[in-house]
């Protein structure tokens, strides 16, 4: 391996799109056991690595030379080998640095807290430290190493007038996207929020953040801007470090990005899905043909078990749907009857509501809420206003399927 990624688990990760845009070496992604760590580091075949969870501090021994920063912080993130000899150093600190500032947050005299006790909340720390933080609180499991005696019980009547919050834990990683670690409605001071989790590209912490109103960003920022500075490392090439992660960051949001239809049965989400695949090469996949590959005809479904089972089994085909990126996604018309589908949904999508006028939609019969005119409009009126608050866009249906995907890829812009 030339330049690469080592970690325990790494099927989250989106470092090799970054690197070779960055830099257009190739980038490999290599998963080490714990017992195979030794053996790769003293083998020393590379030419630079990138280290993640739960290698952070232990590559330190096997470092010749340690940069001040990272041996002050105590974590290496980037690994260069010069002619037999390894040098190691810390760009998750650029990275974090510069995702805080890109908030616009003021860390001055403020007290910060911390979520995790590993590597990477060595950084954080050593960030907010950097940033003029008045108090900067550890919170961690009792079972930690790095444990100091704020646990995520007793933080909330320890620390409640917390001003900001750094996730610094893997909770709500792919593909347990649900995990977080706090309640951000339990610290009403509560002026900001990052989280070095980024995929999905919005975590379930940031979704509850923002429910409470309070600025947030995930850690897709952070993670190019920490692959810029290892990327000069490696290369000894100096970079626009602030321009290159404005540009690689928008174009891999957009790769990532899941497109997301909703709207009435009949509004036309599967063929202009479709036809939204065609023009943008994301793959395209149907919620409601998810559930009948698996489970059998939707109106069979509705007639043997009743339509709690059927959004039950709507559900899991949503979350299943959702924790992939780069997809266009069609859902069913009553997707957006149940939030947490909602919520899987914007973790990774922007959502289209297609608004096509009851006129043009033609009912059939294998749509059991909606076979008919009547029940057809009983649920747009239902529905309407569920549809207005889930969709960040809403997209008047003309009919002319080219003239809805146009809008929608304008939207996007």
């Amino acid at each position: 391996m030339k330049y690469g990624l080592i970690g325990e688990k790494l099927g989250h990760s989106f470092s090799k799109p970054i690197h070779e845009k960055i830099a257009g070496y190739t980038y490999e992604i290599k998963e080490i056991a714990r017992e195979d760590l030794d053996a790769f580091m003293k083998a020393k075949d590379f030419c630079g690595i990138n280290v993640t969870i739960p290698y952070k501090a232990d590559v330190i021994p096997y470092l010749d030379y340690i940069d001040p920063t990272a041996e002050k912080i105590g974590a290496v993130n980037t690994v260069v080998n010069r002619e037999g000899k390894l040098y190691g150093y810390n760009t998750d600190f650029g990275g974090m640095k510069a995702l805080i500032e890109r908030c616009g947050f003021d860390y001055t005299d403020k007290k910060v807290l911390v979520l995790g006790t590993g590597g990477t909340s060595k950084t954080a720390n050593a960030v907010a430290a950097a940033l003029g933080a008045g108090e900067i609180i550890t919170v961690g499991r009792e079972q930690d190493p790095g444990y100091q005696g704020v646990n995520y019980e007793n933080v909330y009547s320890l620390h409640r007038d917390a001003d900001y919050i750094i996730n610094a834990t893997p909770l709500g990683m792919y593909p347990n996207v649900e995990g977080y670690a706090v309640e951000p409605s339990e610290f009403p001071q509560l002026k900001g929020l990052t989280d070095v989790v980024y995929n999905p590209l919005k975590t379930r912490l940031c979704q509850k953040a923002e429910e409470c109103s309070v600025k947030n960003a995930a850690g897709l920022y952070m993670l190019v801007g920490q692959a810029v500075l290892a990327c000069s490392i490696f290369t000894g090439k100096d970079f626009d470090t602030v321009k290159v992660t404005d540009e690689i960051f928008g174009e891999i949001v957009s790769e990532k990005q899941n497109i997301v239809l909703i709207g009435m049965p009949g509004s036309g989400k599967s063929t202009i899905g479709k036809a939204l695949s065609e023009k943008t090469g994301k793959p395209f996949i149907d919620t409601d043909e998810m559930i009948v590959e698996k489970h059998g005809v939707i109106s069979d479904i509705f007639a043997q078990h009743g339509e709690e089972y059927f959004r039950d089994r709507e559900t899991e085909a949503v979350k299943e749907a959702a924790k992939q990126s780069g997809m266009i996604i069609a859902t069913g018309g009553g997707a957006i009857l149940r939030k947490e589908n909602v919520d899987a949904l914007k973790q990774n999508g922007v959502i289209f509501f297609l608004n096509r006028p009851l006129e043009d939609i033609i009912p059939t019969d294998d749509r059991p809420l909606s076979s008919n005119i009547e029940a057809l409009k009983k649920r747009f009126d239902e529905r309407y206003d569920k549809y207005v608050l889930a969709g960040d866009c809403e997209i008047h249906v003309d009919g002319i399927v080219e003239n809805a995907v146009n809008k929608i890829l304008e939207c996007l812009k």
